[in-house]
């Protein structure tokens, strides 16, 4: 990954951070890692804990970022939220994915779209 390709995806998670606070979210975790994969970000909306993936582009000539969110992503993000549930003992507790695409424009302005729900855990997992 080139330095500008790290540094934009870092300044439009940051973006990205701000925006889900204005919507009301409260951050749990960034950047969460695990063996199985990493989620972006953790956070809470109402009695809610959701795994935000951030996808962003800088151009919508090759897709909409949350396009770009494979079955295989979901299937590594799906992973690492059962063993972050099962870590906070939160297996009972209602959870969701959601996708936030970023856009930045040839004017350097920012478009949000927040997909609530945008899959769905598909199998059982053991950890």
């Amino acid at each position: 990954m080139t330095n500008y390709n790290q540094n934009f995806g870092k300044s439009s998670e940051n973006e990205a951070l701000r925006y889900l606070r204005k919507q009301g979210y409260r951050i749990l975790e960034l950047n969460y890692k695990t063996r199985l994969g990493e989620i972006d970000i953790i956070a809470q909306d109402k009695d809610t804990i959701c795994f935000i993936e951030v996808k962003s582009r800088s151009s919508i000539l090759y897709g909409q970022p949350k396009e770009a969110l494979d079955k295989y992503k979901q299937h590594k993000i799906s992973q690492s939220a059962v063993v972050y549930l099962k870590q906070k003992n939160s297996l009972e507790k209602r959870s969701r994915f959601d996708v936030l695409s970023v856009i930045r424009d040839e004017n350097k302005r920012l478009s949000f779209e927040l997909l609530r729900d945008a899959f769905c855990l598909e199998a059982n997992y053991t950890y």
